[in-house]
């Protein structure tokens, strides 16, 4: 069976996990009370290093999952900062919803797959 190897983990959770070639990381979220364009931003940021840590980038991505606490009124904003961040030619399968996030100051969160 190929190893398991993970990454920043704690007992609830681990943010990065790699297994038989595909990173998954964790849900990730942006400062707290930011606008969605910078929250979205940060996410992207940290998306960048965890992947980066996994020793891939984000021109290998699979999937990326999407929440936002208000798709109507974010949905804009966060896909102006997406767009420009995802390499031309290179868009994961994508799926994108509304929730209700951890806490209220939150209002997006990231979710990506990625192959090694």
């Amino acid at each position: 069976m190929p190893e398991i190897t993970r990454h920043h983990t704690n007992a609830r959770m681990s943010q990065l996990v790699i297994h038989n070639g595909i990173a998954y990381l964790a849900g990730q979220v942006g400062t707290p009370g930011a606008s969605v364009s910078e929250q979205t931003a940060a996410i992207l940021s940290q998306i960048d290093t965890l992947l980066a840590e996994a020793g891939t980038d984000k021109s290998n991505l699979l999937t990326a999952q999407i929440w936002l606490s208000d798709i109507g009124t974010q949905f804009a904003d966060m896909n102006a900062v997406w767009d420009a961040w995802v390499p031309e030619g290179k868009a994961p399968a994508r799926w994108t919803g509304e929730a209700k996030l951890a806490t209220q100051d939150y209002d997006v969160e990231i979710i990506v797959t990625a192959a090694i």
